[in-house]
């Protein structure tokens, strides 16, 4: 159940957090947008209507949504295709009338099956992801643009290639920068009367310094001084005409072109997808351990996405890396996300001249904490601890969201969790034992409280392994449930090959309705006295053998 909170009640705090996710998700907005082919300022619409509207209509109090780097496949082929960007926006408007409908027909309970390891092994590999590509920014290397995730790039080199690109294009000065921001984010959270000044988190600082030093070595001519194209790049509108000229509305004539509906489709399934993935990390990480209703949350991405298609926006999803940098900022409430979206039509309005002066290697440098914490060693050595069961979807998850994309990734991560649910469910489908007499072993076949068919291959090869000449007991008294196929198994088992075999079957617990509990008249049968005398003789036996030593 979620649990309401007044959304003033922790403003300090919440104000602290939206102010870092906004210095975050900045570069982020302009930099999907740039690689999904589509005006800058899409981009930042995007961001702003997933902070306001979304962050005021969602129940999550941590997650924080605007436009998604998983789309920019998507969104780039889909303009291409369509031939004008008005058309896209069609789409949009189209997919979020798609995800109000889902929200409606309670599709987003389908989040409830994503198991906990996949979903900390999709987290752990975003952790890695951002290192990787944040790192060649903290060194000034900028040829990939920001907020990409995919492991191969554009030129055919991947991640791990790349970095060692970044060796010949080391700017001096944005590594200093870089080292300094990491001293100060660093100190904000070791410092005891650092980390009091709640207000002013330690991102603005970074920021503000980044700012400053660079500012300092443009002054003085210095070698380090860091170009235009090592800052973040933000349109600057230098009248109200071309402001409105930024605004661009989705062309509804195109609500008759077949395309333009498998594209909203595409971008409805999509985006919903990497939205309940986020949200059900994001109420991983929240120290308050609320739930989000996620089809409150499909609602609200729907109304986000048809508001930023109407105001020239790019499609949105709910954001792992905005959430985790909100989470890890200390985020209170959903009002911190509203207030990034407020931030960041504010300063675009208002100051994005100061805004271009910010280095991205300031930036770079945040969101790779943010990935550490997201990787740390702890949360491997603690799904090691817990077994292979556990690890192995884990490890394989954050691989596969590496090296492919974070669908593909979380995919196999739950394919293999439900292979190995399977495997153990074999596994716990009886309990096999054998008891020695003088006359004889007894084999006790218990059954488990649920015995389906997936169980009967198990059941079939322990059944052709038992030898001639055998007493069985099969125990269904624990039993709830055993599907026919097991049940026509057992019951061939005991009219026909127990006897040509001479085996002796006693069937006990098994439901009238089975019809398979032995009767007196049953001649392939071992009574109660029969099992009495045995277990009699063996404690005289053992009595006998105490005597003797």
């Amino acid at each position: 159940m979620t649990k309401k909170i007044n959304l003033f009640a922790n403003l300090k705090s919440d104000f602290a957090s939206g102010l870092v996710v906004f210095l975050v998700a900045l570069p982020l907005c302009l930099g999907i947008a740039m690689a999904s082919g589509a005006p800058l300022f899409a981009g930042i619409i995007a961001g702003v209507v997933g902070g306001i509207v979304v962050g005021y209509l969602s129940q999550s109090h941590i997650s924080v949504s605007g436009p998604a780097a998983g789309l920019t496949a998507i969104i780039l082929t889909a303009i291409t295709d369509l031939g004008a960007f008005d058309v896209f926006l069609m789409s949009v408007f189209i997919a979020g009338l798609i995800q109000l409908a889902l929200g409606f027909l309670k599709a987003g309970s389908i989040s409830n099956y994503f198991p906990t390891n996949v979903i900390e092994g999709m987290l752990a590999g975003i952790g890695i992801i951002i290192i990787l590509k944040q790192l060649p920014h903290a060194f000034g290397y900028d040829a990939d643009f920001e907020g990409d995730q995919a492991f191969i790039q554009n030129d055919g080199s991947n991640s791990f290639s790349f970095l060692f690109d970044v060796l010949n294009h080391i700017n001096l000065g944005a590594v200093v920068i870089s080292v300094v921001s990491l001293v100060i984010l660093l100190s904000w959270e070791k410092v005891p009367f650092l980390k009091r000044i709640k207000l002013v988190p330690g991102a603005l600082v970074a920021v503000i310094a980044g700012i400053v030093l660079n500012e300092i070595f443009l002054s003085t001519g210095s070698s380090l001084a860091i170009a235009k194209e090592h800052l973040v790049s933000l349109p600057v509108p230098k009248s109200f005409d071309e402001f409105k000229s930024i605004i661009i509305t989705p062309n509804f004539g195109a609500v008759t072109n077949p395309q333009v509906w498998v594209v909203a489709v595409t971008i409805a399934i999509v985006a919903s997808i990497e939205t309940l993935l986020c949200i059900e990390a994001s109420d991983r990480m929240d120290v308050q351990k609320r739930y989000t209703n996620t089809n409150v949350e499909l609602r609200a991405q729907g109304v986000g996405n048809i508001v930023s298609s109407l105001l020239g926006g790019l499609p949105m999803t709910s954001v792992v890396v905005r959430s985790s940098a909100n989470n890890n900022a200390g985020a209170k409430s959903k009002m911190s996300a509203i207030i990034h979206g407020v931030l960041l039509l504010i300063s675009v309005l208002s100051i994005p001249a100061i805004l271009n002066k910010i280095p991205l290697a300031t930036l770079a440098t945040v969101l790779i904490l943010v990935g550490y914490k997201l990787a740390k060693p702890a949360t491997f050595m603690h799904f090691w601890e817990k077994g292979k069961y556990q690890f192995v979807p884990f490890i394989a998850t954050l691989v596969f969201v590496v090296a492919t994309d974070l669908l593909k990734g979380v995919a196999l991560g739950i394919i293999i969790s439900i292979i190995f649910v399977l495997r153990g469910n074999l596994k716990r489908a009886y309990v096999f034992k054998k008891e020695e007499y003088e006359d004889g072993d007894i084999i006790h076949i218990d059954l488990a409280q649920e015995v389906s068919f997936l169980n009967k291959a198990a059941i079939k090869q322990t059944l052709s392994e038992i030898p001639e000449n055998s007493k069985v007991v099969i125990n269904a008294h624990d039993t709830e449930y055993i599907a026919h196929d097991v049940l026509d198994l057992i019951r061939e088992f005991k009219e026909t090959r127990a006897i040509d075999e001479n085996i002796k079957v006693k069937l006990k617990g098994f439901k009238e309705a089975y019809e398979l509990e032995n009767t007196p008249e049953n001649n392939n049968h071992v009574t109660i006295e029969h099992y009495y005398d045995v277990a009699k003789r063996a404690l005289v036996q053992k009595e006998v053998v105490k005597e003797k030593f």
